[in-house]
C-alpha cells in the first residue's frame, strides 16, 4: 500500500515516500499525508531533524500522472502538491532531502522545499511540466528560481531535461554529492551531526534566512525576538569549547 512512512531513530525522524513499483510516484492521497505527519513531528520535542527520502532505489518520480486530476483539483494553485510543499517549507526544524535515484517533477518540488539537499552520485533530476503540457505550481517555480537562479530555472522548466548529480550540484540544486556506496550511512551521520548542534541557533537562523528570502517587512522583529529568547546554549557551547569537549545543548529539549 502506497504511504508516507515515519521512522524515528533517536532525534532524527525520516519521512519515507513509499509507492512500490512506481518509483515512489506521489498520488493525491500521499500528497495529503505530509501536512498532518509534519504537524505531529513539529510538536515532538524529541525530534530535532527530519530527513525526507524515497523507499528503495528512487527518491520520487514525481506526481502520479494517473492521479493528476485529483492532485490538481485541490484548493489553490497546485492543489494538494502545493499544500505538501508548503508544509515542508514552513516546518520549523531543519529538513534534509536525501536523494537517491530519480528526483523528478513533483519529487523535486518536495526536495526543493527542504532546507538542505544531499544526493548520491547516481541521482537524476528533472522538472518536467513542459513534457506534459501543464504549468508547474507557482510556489515550485519561485523556489527553484530562489535556489538555482532564473537561467537554470528556465532551462529545467522549458526543456524538461534530466540532469545528473554533478550537474545538479554545479547548478546549485544540491549542496553535496556523495558516493552511492555508503550513502545512507553518510546521511544518517549528517542528520545526527545537525541534531547535535544548537537547535536554538539552527531554528533562529532558519527563520531569519526564510524571512530574508521572502522579503518580509518584519525581519528586524524576527531577529530581535530570537535574540531575546532565553537559551542556555551559548553558555553550554562556550564552556564546552573552552573545555575541548562536545557540547550537550538543551534548548528545545524541555531542559533549560
Amino acid at each position: 500500500m502506497a504511504q508516507v512512512r515515519v521512522e524515528i531513530v533517536g532525534p532524527v525522524a525520516t519521512l519515507v515516500i513509499d509507492n512500490a513499483g512506481k518509483r515512489n510516484a506521489v498520488t493525491a492521497d500521499l500528497w495529503q499525508q505530509f501536512e498532518p505527519l509534519l504537524a505531529g513531528l513539529a510538536g515532538d520535542a524529541a525530534v530535532k531533524v527530519v530527513v525526507l527520502r524515497g523507499a528503495g532505489q528512487d527518491f520520487s518520480a514525481g506526481a502520479d500522472i494517473a492521479d493528476l486530476d485529483r492532485i490538481l483539483a485541490g484548493p489553490g494553485d497546485g492543489g494538494v502538491m502545493t499544500q505538501a510543499e508548503n508544509a515542508l517549507a514552513t516546518f520549523p526544524k531543519p529538513t534534509i532531502a536525501a536523494i537517491d535515484g530519480y528526483c523528478v517533477g513533483g519529487g523535486w518540488e518536495l526536495a526543493g522545499a527542504c532546507d538542505i539537499r544531499i544526493c548520491s552520485d547516481r541521482s537524476t533530476f528533472g522538472i518536467t511540466p513542459s513534457r506534459l503540457g501543464i504549468v508547474y505550481p507557482r510556489s515550485g517555480i519561485e523556489r527553484v528560481v530562489a535556489i538555482a537562479g532564473p537561467a537554470v530555472a528556465k532551462h529545467l522548466l522549458f526543456t524538461g531535461e534530466l540532469v545528473d548529480a554533478e550537474t545538479a550540484r554545479t547548478w546549485g540544486l544540491v549542496t553535496k554529492v556523495l558516493p552511492t556506496e555508503g550513502f545512507w550511512n553518510a546521511v544518517a551521520g549528517f542528520a545526527g551531526m545537525l541534531a547535535g548542534r544548537s537547535q536554538y541557533s539552527i531554528r533562529a537562523m532558519k527563520e531569519i534566512i526564510d524571512a530574508i528570502m521572502e522579503g518580509r517587512g518584519d525581519l528586524g522583529a524576527v531577529v530581535d525576538r530570537w535574540q531575546a529568547t532565553a537559551s542556555d546554549d551559548r553558555a553550554i557551547g562556550v564552556e564546552a569549547f573552552l573545555g575541548k569537549r562536545p557540547p550537550e545543548f538543551t534548548w528545545g529539549s524541555g531542559v533549560q
